[in-house]
């Protein structure tokens, strides 16, 4: 069929409505014609029409039909500079070629002019779009340098126009918009993007990724619980559940496909408002959007699911398809919304209006709201790992630490709520969800005692973290064995909970206006060290929770005055377990498994093993080497004293490796610099003329034992000595 036959076809079809196939071929033909067709006013008039023909705008998928006209153009425009690159070559060779189409500019111009009135300004921007894609995208550097910034400047006069509602025009649908921006976002220069209206940007971008175009508000969640079966004790959300294929549908969609784009898009709009209000409204709506996400899991029996039991209480199917399909979905979900906060939170720092003492506090409240309701997703499997959600998150904890008030209101907010479970039961609460919560609370705690008063930390963090400084009655039984089973311990997420509540006490106590809290809870918490080693904290984080408070307790912290035996007694209490109460274990610890640590939760994850930089340890071993870590803070009175006691606690370790061990760290103490000037001295004249490094080399005996007595020898053998030396079995001579 002739070009110009086909075109009056085409025409032709565009005025009535067709079936899906018959749609298909159309816009194949009408690709086709684009690059084929030789006549400017043609290809003008083909986009006139097209954009206003009734058979292709009728479809049921608005989005999927605006998707293909950005694509149709972008064909058509990589078809036409690629016949143009390939006639230039011919001709160079000498070749007789008759010309396909027209030359990239010319047939731009000829696009551009097909936007006319009888269309939206939405739909030229698809356009527009779909054209400088084609031609610049990939480094194709189609067009030249008038022509380009020619279609970079309809492309932002199109999205204004679009964007602005001018009464009695309808208002342009959000998605389309937020689509072709997307796609021409990348390959605008800084000078065509200061012209784009970021004002009216910014709520037009948000409902497209948030709503029917987009996300649609979540309610995919909503759908799921239905469709969860129960079979063999196990829960079974099939290949074939209408839920799952709502959800591979919304993958699909253009919006949702190019989530990490339009988020950019988005940011990048937030940062460029003029008006800082659209800026407060999109936090408002982030904040009302990953609440509901939040309420819609919560009411879905999946979430009743702790991470270490979906292996035992998924089916095999759910667990290896549908399952990793919705996590990846909501990652890609909190991604988005993550980047767009932390657009928000950088700008919060540099305006003015943002930064005002009214305003900066609530910036900050808001955004580790949203940051809260996506905890359930980013604390999975280390997913708030990455530098943006990072700088997100702390820098929103600095603004907030400014303001007390706000502070205190914020924790009460997020608080853990005592009605989550019954009085008669544990306090802490039985739904995995509540206890992500409660991490997040702890791990927000952790940074703000300096903004509260004493009254306010007790309240709000110290009663808070005390339901899990304890672990649970069924994790808590006493071992038969020196040495407890791995399994037995605490899951990862339990642990979390419970390294983040020693923390946040920690940083309770080292608040000098906490100095009474401090001296009050210290014995309690030193029983809940000991109580809780080893079965569910490492040697490690043990001796660092120790030498912690011994810190807290000693000069020149406010609590060693007004308490000045609270340090000695803690001492006194490892030292006792260590020695006197022979409940410490001899045997080597095993290894514990790291906690899942969550970056942008304050770090509740641990690191380490028992077998440590040290090097192996045991029960017994630990709490000497947290005796000797305690030495530098201890005051001067007491220091010497405690050299001699930790010196001969050493030798109650019967194995000579682990002893080596403690030696060694003690060795280090003294010699390494930990111990300041004062300290220093009374060490080293303790270590050097009062018998310390027998004490710690040899025992309490301070002195060299004899070397063992050699070995019986051959009499009969012949003795071969040095001249002048002293044989043992030779009679002294006279000197006289």
């Amino acid at each position: 069929m002739s070009v110009d036959r086909l075109l009056t076809t085409v025409l032709q079809l565009y005025q009535d409505v067709h079936d899906d196939a018959r749609t298909e071929q159309i816009l194949g033909s009408t690709t086709a014609l684009l690059t084929r067709l030789s006549n400017p006013l043609n290809i003008s008039l083909l986009t006139s029409q097209l954009l206003i023909a009734p058979a292709i705008w009728a479809r049921r998928d608005p989005m999927r039909t605006c998707y293909r006209i950005v694509s149709i153009y972008n064909t058509a425009a990589i078809h036409v500079r690629r016949n143009e690159i390939e006639y230039d070559a011919a001709k160079k060779k000498g070749e007789q070629r008759a010309a396909a189409g027209l030359r990239s500019d010319a047939w731009t111009a000829a696009v551009l002019k097909g936007a006319d009135d009888q269309s939206g300004r939405w739909q030229h921007l698809l356009v527009f779009s779909g054209v400088l894609m084609g031609m610049e995208s990939g480094n194709r550097r189609s067009l030249s340098r008038t022509m380009r910034a020619t279609v970079e400047r309809a492309v932002v006069t199109a999205a204004n126009l679009a964007l602005r509602i001018r009464p009695p025009e309808p208002q342009a649908p959000p998605g389309p918009v937020a689509l072709a921006l997307t796609y021409a976002f990348p390959l605008l220069s800084e000078s065509s993007l200061a012209g784009l209206d970021c004002d009216a940007l910014v709520p037009v971008a948000t409902r497209a990724m948030l709503g029917g175009d987009g996300l649609q508000d979540g309610l995919l969640l909503a759908t799921i619980d239905y469709d969860v079966r129960q079979a063999e004790q196990k829960f079974m959300w099939a290949e074939n559940a209408p839920s799952y294929l709502h959800l591979q549908q919304l993958e699909q969609k253009p919006l949702v496909a190019s989530l990490g784009p339009l988020s950019r898009l988005l940011a990048h709009a937030v940062q460029h408002a003029r008006d800082s209000h659209v800026v407060l409204q999109l936090q408002d709506d982030l904040v009302a959007f990953t609440a509901k996400l939040l309420r819609l899991w919560q009411a879905n029996k999946l979430s009743e699911l702790e991470l270490s039991e979906e292996g035992f209480f998924l089916t095999p199917e759910t667990l290896e398809r549908t399952w990793p399909a919705l996590w990846q979905f909501l990652k890609k979900t909190m991604y988005a919304v993550v980047a767009v906060l932390h657009a928000v939170v950088a700008r919060s720092l540099l305006d003015r209006h943002l930064r005002q003492h009214a305003v900066a506090p609530l910036v900050a409240t808001k955004t580790l709201l949203a940051l809260r309701n996506l905890y359930f997703i980013s604390s999975r499997d280390g997913s708030d790992a990455f530098q943006v959600y990072t700088f997100t998150y702390l820098t929103s904890i600095d603004t907030l630490a400014r303001y007390g008030p706000a502070c205190a209101a914020f924790l009460r907010e997020i608080a853990p709520s005592p009605s989550l479970f019954p009085p008669s039961q544990s306090p802490i609460p039985p739904h995995p969800l509540h206890r992500t919560l409660d991490l997040f609370y702890l791990n927000i705690a952790e940074h703000l005692p300096l903004s509260l008063p004493p009254a306010e930390c007790d309240a709000l963090i110290i009663q808070p973290a005390i339901t899990y400084l304890h672990p649970p009655a069924n994790h808590n039984t006493p071992h038969p064995n020196p040495t407890p089973d791995p399994a037995a311990r605490l899951p990862p997420r339990m642990r979390a909970l419970f390294e983040a509540a020693h923390s946040a006490v920690l940083a309770v106590f080292a608040c000098p206006a906490n100095a009474p809290l401090a001296a009050a809870l210290a014995p309690f918490y030193a029983e809940t060290l000991l109580a809780a080693f080893p079965a569910h904290i490492s040697p490690r984080q043990f001796r660092l929770a120790f030498r912690t408070v011994m810190q807290i307790l000693s000069p020149p912290f406010p609590v060693s005055a007004s308490h000045p035996l609270l340090a000695e007694t803690m001492l006194e209490m490892v030292r006792y377990r260590a020695v006197a109460s022979g409940a410490a274990g001899t045997a080597v610890l095993p290894p514990v498994e790291p906690a899942s640590s969550s970056s942008g939760g304050g770090g509740g994850g641990s690191q380490d093993a028992n077998t440590n930089a040290d090097g192996p340890v045991s029960e017994q071993s630990t709490l000497v080497l947290t005796l000797v870590d305690a030495l530098p803070f201890l005051d001067g009175g007491i220091l010497e004293e405690w050299l001699a006691l930790t010196a001969a606690t050493v030798h109650e370790i019967r194995d000579a490796g682990l002893r080596e061990v403690v030696q060694r760290r003690f060795w280090d103490v003294l010699g390494s610099g930990e111990m300041d000037v004062e300290r220093a001295a009374l060490a080293l004249a303790w270590w050097g003329t009062k018998g310390g490094r027998e004490a710690v080399l040899f025992g309490a005996r301070g002195h060299v034992p004899p070397p063992p007595p050699p070995p019986p020898r051959d009499q009969d053998r012949d003795v071969y000595v040095m001249s002048g030396a002293i044989v043992e079995d030779a009679a002294p001579a006279s000197k006289l």
